[in-house]
């Protein structure tokens, strides 16, 4: 009885401590379930208080990065000259917009090895270096290090005399070609789209950047190293476009050893012009320190269904309606949706079953005149009243739909005229995007807006047949053919929208119009969406209205926030995100149960995850968390 009342007693005294430890397991397999849910997927091991898990789980420190204040370089310039100073600040600026800590560097600091620290290496204008920096940097790199420079990096050693282009060649993997001549007051500089570099950027946007600091242009020779962007003008420079563009990089970025490298041919403060230069300079900017950085970015791609570049078959009917059937026999060949235009005299009762033939295998819009052509003595801009432009869109509108039974919703401005009034009777006469004769630069559609409501604007991109035929004389078939693939292979290179006008009188005769079979297999032979406008501007309109925002949150874990703020439903949007580093066992989860899991697949070795939304309701925003094993960092 005794032994019994003992063994009781020992229990009271122990319960407490036996509830204390199942306290404390549930305690620590909350924690655990916490930071799981915050984190992502990681081992017991990593629970481990360290340096390397207080540093992933508990701290905010900021990447470092060290900006380089060459006196080297500083001492070949005039006496008295601020331009280094000048760019450093500008540097410093951005750095710190970015949410990067940063501190400027001298030249002994890198040449006595004192670069372990940063996560990256800023060299603005940095022309002369010594062979110590030179031999510090690439160590750097080679070890994991990450370097943005900009022009003719290490061109001149340390006491000013010329070096030559080894590092620029060795390291950033690309050949000097020129220096940009300052004849010019300014410079087009056109960037690529879908690329982590150019986030956000449209696709074959041109920035304008000044010449007095004489620019430079290279050509790629290694795999490893990628071009973001082109000097070559192809609307007044001669020579053949794909080897110009190749021979004319203004920004490469790519890897050296374990590091990774941008370089860019021009200084930051060069950029010059309107306001939308220095919004896209800034994101440029933004993007590269965060892929240097190595953190994750995330983008909608420009076109659906993995497709690399967009195309318009725009057959254009002026006079006589002679080459329909040779047109429409590669119309039904092809399997292609046209859309035809129809200028504004030829849409009348007498060519009613011209008209209804071809709105059976593509859409119709009119060609309007909304005011009169410049001419020599006259170059005012004066356009037609709101009134006569809403007229003659309703006009032109009405008679299509009429004959056609299919809605019109847009039309092309003749001679590429148009302003607010036109803008104003499109969106009074419901229709939602124009096509422009004039040549301004973007090879993607532009959101124009009359007040609240939008239209979408698509613009010639590329040499039509007006040019091929009609100014360069052309009559060849095979040279046809060249010149409309060398705009094919730029406007893929940018990954923008090209557009195939033929005119009735050029490349729809019969001894041309074979040429259009040749250009329609060669853009699906290269992975173009080729689409009808109203298809074009309806995807447009849906990309333009989602918002993306990426977000590491732990070693393994991402956070993607996808965001439609348009006030219709978004169907099959692509994201990509760059994790800049090669992942395994991918885990895709939301934060509210129940929410429908968007298919991905992974890309460029396992670094970019391409992520389809089936759909996404007005205002609808989802979080989507990306789990995963880092098999390592790129």
């Amino acid at each position: 009885m005794e032994v019994t009342k003992k063994k009781v007693s020992l229990l009271r005294q122990s319960f407490p401590l036996f509830l204390g430890f199942i306290i404390v397991l549930l305690a620590v397999a909350n924690f655990y379930l916490i930071l799981q849910g915050v984190y992502g997927i990681f081992t017991s091991d990593e629970l481990i208080p360290n340096i390397n898990t207080l540093h992933t789980f508990f701290t905010s420190q900021k990447q470092k990065v060290a900006i380089l204040n060459s006196i080297y370089t500083k001492n070949l310039l005039p006496e008295g000259s601020t331009w280094l100073e000048d760019n450093l600040k500008t540097w410093e600026k951005f750095t710190n917009n970015f949410g990067y800590e940063y501190e400027i560097i001298s030249d002994d600091l890198i040449e006595t090895n004192g670069l372990s620290e940063f996560d990256l290496l800023i060299l603005p204008g940095s022309k002369s270096l010594s062979d110590k920096e030179i031999i510090r940097i690439k160590k750097y790199l080679e070890q994991g290090g990450n370097v943005l420079a900009t022009s003719g990096t290490a061109s001149y050693s340390n006491d000013g005399k010329w070096r030559g282009w080894n590092f620029f060649s060795e390291v950033f993997g690309i050949r000097f070609a020129k220096e940009i001549k300052s004849d010019e007051i300014s410079k087009v500089h056109t960037i690529r789209g879908g690329l982590p570099l150019t986030a956000n950027i449209p696709a074959g946007y041109s920035l304008r950047v000044a010449t007095w600091d004489r620019p430079i242009a290279a050509e790629v020779l290694e795999p490893r190293s990628i071009q973001v962007s082109y000097w070559y003008n192809y609307k007044y420079e001669e020579g053949l476009v794909r080897e110009e563009i190749k021979k004319s990089a203004g920004i490469v970025y790519g890897e050296y050893g374990k590091g990774r490298f941008i370089w860019m041919g021009f200084e930051i403060n060069s950029i010059i012009g309107s306001i939308d230069n220095h919004v896209y300079l800034e994101r440029l900017l933004g993007n590269s320190l965060n892929w240097l950085c190595r953190n994750p970015i995330a983008y909608v791609r420009d076109w659906p269904n993995d497709f690399n570049a967009a195309a318009i078959f725009l057959p254009y009917f002026g006079t006589d309606f002679s080459s329909t059937y040779a047109l429409l026999d590669i119309v039904k060949k092809k399997k292609i949706s046209p859309t035809f235009v129809i200028d504004q005299d030829q849409i009348r009762n007498d060519n009613k079953h011209q008209l209804k033939l071809l709105s059976q295998y593509g859409e119709i819009i009119p060609a309007i005149a909304f005011g009169f052509p410049f001419t020599l003595y006259d170059t005012t801009r004066n356009l037609f009243d709101y009134q006569t432009q809403f007229q003659s869109i309703t006009r032109c509108k009405s008679l299509i739909e009429e004959i056609a039974a299919k809605k019109v919703t847009g039309v092309l401005p003749m001679f590429g005229l148009y302003d607010k009034s036109t803008l104003k009777a499109l969106t009074s006469a419901d229709c939602n995007y124009l096509i422009s004769d004039s040549i301004n630069g973007n090879s993607l559609p532009k959101t124009l807006s009359w007040k609240n409501q939008r239209i979408i604007g698509m613009y010639k991109s590329s040499r039509d047949d007006n040019d091929i035929i009609g100014n360069f004389g052309l009559t060849d078939s095979v040279y046809q053919f060249y010149t409309y693939q060398e705009d094919i292979d730029r406007l893929l290179f940018e990954g923008g929208l090209y557009m195939l006008k033929s005119i009735s009188s050029y490349q729809l005769q019969p001894q041309n119009i074979n040429v259009i079979n040749n250009v329609i297999d060669d853009l699906r032979k290269k992975n173009y969406w080729i689409a009808t406008a109203s298809e074009i501007s309806s995807w447009f309109n849906t990309k333009t209205q989602i918002e993306v925002g990426v977000k590491r949150m732990g070693s393994r874990r991402v956070r993607l926030t996808v965001s439609n703020s348009g006030e219709s439903i978004a169907e099959k949007i692509e994201v990509d995100a760059d994790l800049s580093e090669i992942i395994n066992n991918i885990l895709l989860s939301t934060e509210i149960i129940g929410t429908k899991l968007p298919k991905f697949k992974k890309l460029n070795g396992g670094s970019l995850i391409r992520l389809t939304i089936d759909e996404l309701k007005p205002h609808e925003s989802r979080i989507y968390y990306i789990d995963y094993d880092n098999t390592k960092n790129i």
